[in-house]
């Protein structure tokens, strides 16, 4: 799969609207054939950063960046942000979330 991670800063006049600048975008994303997850995250640390977890199968990962959808959510985030997002992207082992060993509860 891919996983991917990006940290999106956002400009303070948008962060209370943010969810709903993404919100079309992220419909779509997790109705892609290839969508395993895709979760948005606010950071703790910076109130104005938030952060998209995602990932696609192998097949998906191609389909999505290529999508129309995905050059009209850049379009529409674009003006939201002050700065380029970062981002991690990597393909990995696995097909989804697994249970973390070090901490098992129960």
């Amino acid at each position: 799969m891919y996983l991917i991670v990006v940290k999106f800063p956002v400009r303070p006049e948008s962060v209370e609207r943010w969810t709903d600048v993404v919100a079309d975008y992220t419909a779509a994303c997790r109705a892609e054939e290839g969508n395993i997850f895709f979760e948005w995250s606010r950071s703790v640390e910076d109130p104005s950063e938030f952060v998209l977890v995602e990932a696609f199968t192998d097949e998906g990962a191609a389909a999505h960046v290529q999508s129309p959808h995905f050059q009209q959510g850049i379009d529409a985030m674009r003006p939201h942000l002050s700065a380029t997002p970062r981002i991690v992207s990597r393909q990995v082992a696995g097909d989804g979330w697994e249970e973390m060993g070090e901490l098992r509860i129960g």
